[in-house]
């Protein structure tokens, strides 16, 4: 049974108890739920971001809960579920002939067929169980933060959402547009997320923030979206601050540009890389911790709804989770005053 938090220290050591930042709560009496998806079988350069769960849920015992803006928000609940271990098996499985695929390509060769149908089936799956998880919890009223593993992982998680919300928009803070069809022949491709969730119809916009490596396809296909996608590129952001600009002022572009209701999908690799060095697929430039916190809290005086978020390709070291941690409590803090 969690403890009455009459009776937790908020100002005591994080407590091992296999929960995030040691809080005292369970799923049941949590309103917000995060959800670990260990998995990076389509990860097209450096692998391990599946151990990022792990590795967050232990470098969140050394966060302080006191937040200044919402001092009383941890008590509301964050419960993160246990590690599924059948998960982690199969991802491992699957990784082994994703790097075989990959490597095939690589080489100038034709990809094994069966192997390439082998591995879009076993992301089909595992996109089916997290859509059942995340239906689960939205029924229960919960607020779900999903943590990977690779930038692939959400798409359950954005289905069921458009099963509870009309339309919404997504903010996407990251290095990579993502609108790559099947990249590499992996239909559930990391570097195909946002493509796939535009097939779903409920998502009105994604507006992309710290784009700083992307191909001619992906351009194109912003440029005719008819402003369904809102690149906010790196190099523009960079360029306004260099003649004068304030991010406030920017930071207003990019909020204006989304709906009412945001999803906020955070791959870690949208920080400059000295936060993430460890991350997927790091490319020079993009946004500071503190810029990157500041956009999501705006979110609010422009009164924007955080209906869920998920954070993903952090990199399997210790400062990549400690970073990522944070990420994640100032996320939930934000989605509790949403």
């Amino acid at each position: 049974m969690p403890l009455d938090t009459k009776d937790f220290d908020p100002n005591g050591p994080g407590q091992r108890n296999g929960n995030f930042i040691g809080l005292p709560f369970d799923e049941d009496t949590a309103q917000n739920i995060l959800l670990p998806v260990a998995w990076d079988v389509t990860t097209s350069y450096a692998a391990g971001t599946a151990q990022a769960p792990e590795l967050i849920r232990t470098a969140s015992l050394q966060l302080d809960l006191y937040d200044k803006d919402a001092p009383n928000a941890w008590k509301k609940g964050i419960y993160m579920l246990p590690a599924n271990t059948e998960q982690i098996r199969q991802n491992q499985h699957y990784r082994t002939k994703a790097e075989q695929v990959i490597a095939q390509l690589e080489s100038g060769k034709q990809a094994d067929p069966n192997m390439l149908a082998d591995i879009n089936d076993a992301c089909k799956k595992s996109n089916n169980n997290i859509y059942e998880q995340s239906k689960y919890f939205l029924k229960k009223n919960k607020k779900i933060g999903l943590i990977g593993g690779e930038h692939s992982v959400p798409l359950g998680y954005l289905r069921a959402l458009a099963e509870h919300y009309k339309g919404f928009g997504i903010l996407q803070i990251d290095a990579h547009c993502d609108l790559r069809n099947a990249y590499e022949g992996f239909t559930y491709s990391h570097a195909s997320i946002m493509y796939n969730a535009l097939q779903i119809p409920n998502i009105q916009r994604i507006v992309q923030v710290g784009i700083r490596d992307y191909c001619e396809e992906e351009y194109d296909y912003i440029q005719n979206s008819n402003g369904r996608v809102v690149a906010f590129f790196d190099e523009h952001i960079k360029a306004q601050l260099f003649e004068g600009a304030t991010y406030n002022t920017i930071s207003d572009q990019i909020i204006a540009a989304l709906p009412e209701y945001v999803y906020i999908s955070f791959d870690m690799d949208g920080l400059t890389p000295a936060l993430c060095p460890n991350t997927g697929t790091p490319v020079p430039g993009g946004l500071s911790f503190e810029q990157a916190i500041f956009l999501i809290k705006k979110l609010r005086r422009f009164d924007k709804k955080i209906i869920g978020f998920d954070v993903s390709e952090t990199g399997h070291a210790e400062w990549d989770a400690n970073v990522a941690a944070r990420v994640i409590y100032k996320m939930v803090l934000e989605c509790c005053s949403s």
